[in-house]
């Protein structure tokens, strides 16, 4: 669970959590953006965007608590250093662009989460269909909710159009490091299959 070390015993691989949640997470994101993009371009019927957006829900929150969980493990367990040949300017956008990808996967469910709280319609928000969640304080006894629903869903909206913006630079950088540099960058996050961390 720690994570393969190098000659030097520095951590040159993410540990297997660390993996785990990174991909998980991935899959979820690609899902909650493909199904963004149908609810807003889609022109699909009134029932089937009903169930599109309880499950845009779902997967919102349990994208939020994943990187909540994350983020704790992150902080608790230093992640590999940078491999060496990488410039120490490139090193410090990497940890930038790392940190507004963190931020980004709590703000922008966080946002959604306010969009549905200060809501005219009130819609209850039930997890997958089995768990009932509640909304954010305040924000559902607001006298007038619709200009503060307003707000929140411009953000949330802008913000996931800036998130996808992100995403994208960050696997052009992961497929540069792994096609051109070929500088193992990416297997620091991919598993070694027949092999125990040391």
């Amino acid at each position: 669970m720690g994570g393969m070390r190098d000659r030097s015993g520095m951590k040159s691989r993410y540990d297997l959590v660390a993996m785990g949640l990174h991909w998980l997470m991935a899959l979820g994101i690609l899902a909650l953006i493909a199904i963004g993009l149908a609810m807003v371009h889609g022109g699909l019927p009134p029932g089937t965007m009903f169930r599109l957006f309880q499950l845009h829900k779902s997967i919102g929150i349990t994208i939020l608590l994943a990187a909540l969980c994350r983020l704790a493990w992150r902080l608790a367990h230093r992640p590999p250093v940078f491999v060496g040949t990488m410039p120490r300017m490139e090193r410090h956008l990497a940890a930038l662009a790392h940190a507004v990808l963190y931020a980004a996967m709590i703000l922008l469910p966080l946002s959604g989460w306010a969009v549905v709280s200060s809501s005219v319609y009130a819609i209850p928000t039930v997890l997958y269909g089995l768990i009932p969640w509640p909304d954010l304080p305040y924000l559902p006894h607001l006298a007038n909710k619709q200009p503060v629903e307003d707000a929140f869903s411009a953000l949330h909206s802008y913000g996931a159009y800036g998130f996808i913006a992100l995403i994208t630079l960050h696997v052009l950088a992961a497929l540069r490091h792994q096609l051109i540099l070929k500088d193992g960058v990416l297997e620091r996050m991919l598993p070694q299959l027949g092999k125990k961390d040391r």
